[in-house]
C-alpha cells in the first residue's frame, strides 16, 4: 500500500532534472485525466487540514477502476498522492489482460506469456512463511484457546504468525480449527471449530485517519457526516455496500450492509464510489462479532426468563 511513496520518490527527482514529465506504469487502473492533460496541468498542493476552504475550487484527478475488473489494481494504489496520480499514465487501464496478452503475442514476446503470474508475497518468494518470519522476530510462545469454552487445545510459536480466518494447524487434532482472534498481551490465539463460525463475522470497523486521494473527504461526507459507498479490504474481493461516518479526527466508522468474514486490524479498508477509488485507511478497531452478539442476546434472554420466573414464584396469585 506504500507504493505511492516509491512512486513520488522516483517522480520528483526525474521531473526536477528535466528527464521526464510523467511516469508510466503497467498497473491496471485508470484516471479521470486524458493522457495529454498530464503534460499540461500545473499542480497546486491541497489543504493540510482536514477540511478545505469551501470557497476554493479545485479539480482533482480521480483514480478509477480498470476496464478489466478482475485485474483491477486500484486497491494497491489507494494511498497514492494526488501529486503522483496527476503525473502518472496507466496505458493498460482501458484494456483487458487477455487483450494485452494478444498484443504481446503479436509482438513476439512469447517468453513473457509463458511466465506464471506472481501471487502471494513477492519479496519472500517460494519459502516457508513461518520460518521466514522467525528469522527476524523472536518466538513468543502462546496457547491455542477455544473461543467457545476457553479450553487450551495446543501451543504455537507466536501470535504474529497467524491472521484471522486462517486454519490453525494444531498438533494432535484431526478436525480443522480456524483463527478468530488474538491477544497480543498473553500471546493467546483464539480458535473456532469451523470456517464459517460466527466469531469470524463482523459488520463494523474504524480506520485511522483516512487518506483521501482527492486530499479531502468527499463533499457529501463533509456535509452530512454520513455517506453510502462500497468497501473492500482484500484485493479482488467483491465490493460490499457500506455507510461511512466521518469523525472529527479524520477517521471513519464503516458500517457494512452485511457481516463479512475475517475483518482484520492492520489491513487497509479501501472505499469506492461508483468507479472511483476514494482512498483508504488502516483498520484500527472492529465492532463485536456475530458470536459475541449472539452470546449477549442469549444472556439477556436467560436473565429475562429468570426474572419472569422469580416474579411468578413471588406472586401467589399467578
Amino acid at each position: 500500500m506504500e507504493i505511492w511513496a516509491r512512486w513520488q520518490n522516483c517522480l520528483t527527482p526525474v521531473r526536477e532534472m528535466g528527464w521526464a514529465d510523467a511516469i508510466a506504469t503497467g498497473h491496471y487502473s485508470r484516471t479521470s485525466h486524458e493522457d495529454e492533460e498530464i503534460f499540461q496541468h500545473q499542480y497546486s498542493r491541497g489543504p493540510q487540514t482536514l477540511f478545505r476552504n469551501r470557497f476554493e475550487k479545485r479539480n482533482y484527478v480521480k483514480l478509477l477502476q480498470a476496464a478489466d475488473h478482475f485485474k483491477d489494481q486500484t486497491f494497491f494504489l489507494s494511498q497514492i498522492s494526488q501529486y503522483a496520480l496527476r503525473k502518472t499514465l496507466f496505458p493498460l487501464g482501458g484494456l483487458t489482460k487477455d487483450f494485452v496478452k494478444k498484443i504481446a503475442a503479436e509482438a513476439g514476446f512469447h517468453h513473457v506469456l509463458k511466465r506464471k503470474e506472481s501471487m502471494g508475497i513477492c519479496f519472500i518468494g517460494e519459502r516457508n512463511f513461518e520460518k521466514f518470519i522467525l528469522e527476524y522476530l523472536e518466538p513468543q510462545p502462546g496457547n491455542f484457546v477455544s473461543i467457545e469454552d476457553g479450553k487450551i487445545l495446543g501451543t504455537h510459536k507466536g501470535w504474529f504468525l497467524f491472521t484471522l480466518g486462517q486454519r490453525a494447524r494444531i498438533g494432535g487434532l484431526r478436525d480443522a480449527w480456524f483463527v478468530v482472534d488474538k491477544d497480543v498481551a498473553t500471546s493467546d490465539v483464539f480458535v473456532a471449530p469451523c470456517t464459517d463460525h460466527p466469531a469470524l463475522y463482523r459488520d463494523l470497523l474504524r480506520t485511522d485517519r483516512m487518506h483521501w486521494i482527492s486530499e479531502e473527504p468527499p463533499a457529501e461526507l463533509v456535509n452530512t457526516k454520513m455517506m453510502e459507498c462500497h468497501f473492500r479490504f482484500q484485493h479482488q474481493m467483491a465490493l460490499i455496500p457500506c455507510v461511512l461516518t466521518l469523525n472529527q479526527d479524520g477517521t471513519v466508522w464503516a458500517t457494512l450492509v452485511k457481516p463479512i468474514r475475517a475483518l482484520t486490524p492492520g489491513q487497509f479498508a479501501v472505499f469506492y464510489k461508483g468507479q472511483e477509488c476514494l482512498g483508504s485507511g488502516k483498520i484500527m478497531r472492529l465492532g463485536p462479532s456475530l458470536y459475541t452478539l449472539q452470546m449477549g442476546q442469549d444472556r439477556m434472554k436467560s436473565a429475562a426468563n429468570l426474572t419472569t420466573k422469580s416474579v411468578k414464584d413471588a406472586d401467589p396469585l399467578t
